[in-house]
């Protein structure tokens, strides 16, 4: 049996999971690939690491360059995180013809096409199945399993975090603060939850995903991103009476205009598959032209199923070494050229609350001022309040319409006199995720 010699850099939470599937599984593996994996090196700047772990002492090391520069060492873990040193680390390592396995969406969302052109050149594989949906294989099911089907969309559920938060809010009424508060306490918000609520975690996952399924180079700074901390419970009751549930998604597109890849909160109707993907999990829903829609759902977060995903590429990358198959480039090449549509161009339907002072007129003057921008209502609610209260919430649905048309009639709605604040604007997506 030949033996693969791997080094570990971090074992925070995710490097932690990886540290201990290998050391209690790592007879299965064997018997499974009929390969050995063998870790050779375990980096972590925190020394108490060592022995929470039980990692022997000649094992562990604080010096990343033991790693990267020990000629013994076929495969370099990186579970660092970071865009700066894990970047220089990684080049470093692929240019001394190691192979590379990773969970840092952040880094290959950002860097992606330097780093692909990195592993070209020097012949090396590159395993990221991590850095999307945790333990769903969603990375090797469009390069391998969907290989023979052009992909048009993807939609997905790709933050555990935002999904527990509006999930809580949804079944149990409460605000998004307190909502928020509850899953830093059980662990599934972090203290500082900026990159989830505002949608940036999900903003790195759909990059990766629509740059390998539409097989072209995603700039993410042309990604529309909106996230969740504006969403009042209002929302939540008033578009459930329309029969929808609120989501935070992540969509990706392509037409004869280009690629269109967004994040935002938006509604699903309650027959929606994705209305249904509850708590802390993930899914991803993509369409093809010959397989149809197919929906992939599980755990996208937390140390043991991230774990199971960087384990899974070890062993496809340590099989592929220690066979006589052919070095495949093209794994690591993008075949076509887009180009980015703007958000504002796209299309779909939307869910408006307006707070208008009670009187006759209103409704007909905002109508008009949809209409005159091409919005056609589909529907109406003006919201009876329990307070004694001049503004009352008016609820609309529309129709399909352009987001650049939105944009200038609610900017000009919200001059009225009549209007209180800031009008609420949320995307609609149903028919099983069909805009």
């Amino acid at each position: 049996m030949q033996e693969i010699q791997i080094g570990i850099l971090g074992v925070g939470t995710v490097g932690a999971g990886v540290y201990r599937l290998l050391q209690k599984n790592h007879e299965l593996i064997g018997k499974k690939a009929n390969i050995r994996i063998r870790v050779k090196k375990v980096v972590d700047k925190d020394e108490s690491r060592k022995d929470f772990l039980g990692i022997p002492g000649s094992m562990f090391t604080t010096a990343a360059e033991q790693v990267i520069s020990d000629p013994q060492i076929d495969i370099i873990v990186e579970l660092i995180g970071g865009t700066t040193a894990a970047k220089d680390l990684m080049i470093r390592a692929i240019r001394g013809k190691k192979h590379i396995v990773t969970a840092n969406k952040a880094l290959f969302a950002e860097h992606g096409q330097e780093i692909l052109k990195e592993v070209r050149e020097n012949r090396v594989e590159f395993g990221y199945e991590a850095s999307v949906g945790g333990g769903i294989p969603i990375i090797k099911t469009i390069r391998e399993a969907l290989v023979g089907n052009r992909i048009d969309k993807i939609i997905g559920i790709l933050n555990g975090t935002t999904n527990f938060i509006l999930t809580k809010m949804t079944k149990e009424g409460i605000g998004f603060q307190e909502a928020l508060k509850i899953a830093q306490e059980l662990g599934f918000a972090e203290a500082d939850p900026f990159l989830d609520i505002s949608g940036g975690d999900a903003r790195h996952k759909i990059t990766i995903l629509s740059s390998l399924a539409f097989n072209t180079p995603v700039d993410i700074q042309k990604v529309y991103v909106e996230g969740i901390d504006g969403i009042e419970k209002k929302e939540i009751q008033y578009s459930g009476e329309f029969g929808f549930v609120l989501k935070l998604l992540a969509i990706a597109e392509r037409s004869e205009q280009g690629v269109l890849v967004k994040v935002h909160p938006a509604l699903v109707s309650k027959e929606n598959s994705l209305a249904g993907v509850s708590w802390e999990d993930n899914a991803i829903m993509v369409y093809s032209d010959f397989l149809g829609k197919s929906m992939y759902l599980g755990k996208g977060a937390g140390a043991n199923p991230t774990a199971s995903a960087v384990v899974a590429d070890i062993t496809d990358i340590a099989m592929k070494v220690t066979s006589s198959i052919e070095y495949n480039a093209n794994a690591y090449t993008y075949f076509e050229t887009h180009p980015q549509v703007h958000f504002e161009e796209s299309r779909t339907r939307y869910y408006f609350r307006f707070n208008v002072f009670d009187r006759p007129g209103i409704l007909s003057k905002i109508a008009g001022v949809l209409g005159s921008n091409n919005i056609s209502i589909a529907s109406v609610i003006q919201k009876e309040t329990e307070e004694v209260q001049e503004h009352v919430p008016l609820v609309m649905l529309t129709h399909s319409a352009l987001e650049k048309d939105v944009r200038s009639a609610i900017a000009e709605i919200d001059r009225f006199s009549e209007v209180e604040g800031k009008s609420k604007i949320i995307r609609v997506i149903e028919d099983e995720g069909r805009e």
